[in-house]
């Protein structure tokens, strides 16, 4: 019952961002031709549960006219769809409107708009704002995401003690994050790690595609490849427990991940992702097909 394709438009973005799980820099290259983005929508036709479209990246409108585009197709399919931005092109109210008034014109239902200290800094011009007041005056549905960094607070126990550290924040820690937000952030016994609590491995609901072709069911875990195989087989084909990356995921979590295939690994972890990417990074060279890009591993 797949309902929604997320177009990585690309991995270029006009940051760097630490929590970036993507690793998307200003030297990720690469996106679609118009022609492969009409491919996969001749495929979500023959899917036939396709109803929410997100184009993202990188940063989606680095390749303003394929976005555009793109955007116009999927609502002339009668999609649901939404654009995600970090609004770095917001010079001022009067310039964003430029910027969406086609967006409006094709009426697009979720415009989100990342707004943090990653994406926004302390440079004072907060263009994340500026994009939102611009579409609060085109009547553009309009969205903030934020993600700070991690914030490591004690709860009170009920016999008033100090409980289990929690982490804030939002950063999911798969990618960069690993490189740069785990390090003296409190951890667990991997032993605790035995299910994935973020992504639907059995039953995905939305899959994310990139322009190399790859269809990820989590962010690096693929569950083939557009341009050798069509989308609509993909998916029909699809069995979690034929997969060799999400099936013992599926078991026993990235814990029976590590011992099916004897992965050497920490006695601790910071939560399931953590545990999780660094054995599927371990493993990159044995399952190439399965986890990829490389891009996604920080190895391009």
């Amino acid at each position: 019952m797949l309902t929604g394709i997320h177009f990585l438009l690309t991995y270029a973005c006009t940051f760097e961002c630490d929590h970036c799980f993507l690793y998307c820099s200003p030297f990720s290259e690469g996106t679609f031709t118009i022609n492969q983005v009409k491919q996969i929508y001749d495929e979500t036709d023959k899917i036939g549960t396709i109803d929410t479209i997100y184009i993202e990246g990188g940063e989606a409108f680095l390749y303003y006219p394929l976005m555009v585009e793109g955007a116009r197709l999927a609502k002339e399919k009668g999609y649901k769809l939404g654009i995600v931005t970090n609004a770095y092109w917001a010079n001022s109210v009067a310039d964003a409107e430029l910027w969406l008034k086609p967006l409006v014109d094709i009426g697009i239902d979720d415009f989100s708009v990342s707004d943090d200290e990653f994406h926004q800094g302390d440079s004072g011009v907060n263009t994340a704002q500026i994009a939102a007041e611009a579409a609060k005056n085109l009547g553009l549905p309009s969205y903030s995401i934020r993600i700070d960094k991690p914030v490591v607070s004690y709860p009170k126990t009920d016999d008033d003690k100090k409980g289990n550290p929690v982490i804030g924040g939002g950063a999911m820690f798969r990618g960069r994050a690993v490189e740069k937000l785990t390090p003296g952030l409190p951890t667990h016994p991997c032993n605790k790690f035995i299910e994935c609590p973020h992504e639907e491995l059995v039953e995905p609901k939305r899959v994310h595609i990139d322009p190399m072709g790859t269809v990820h069911i989590c962010q690096g875990i693929s569950m083939g490849n557009i341009w050798k195989t069509p989308l609509s087989e993909l998916v029909k084909n699809y069995d979690a427990t034929n997969h060799p990356i999400c099936g013992p995921l599926v078991e026993g979590g990235p814990l029976r991940l590590a011992e099916t295939y004897n992965v050497p690994h920490r006695d601790e972890y910071v939560d399931e992702c953590h545990f999780c990417y660094e054995v599927r990074k371990a493993l990159i060279d044995r399952f190439p097909e399965y986890l990829t890009p490389r891009q996604v591993y920080g190895l391009e």
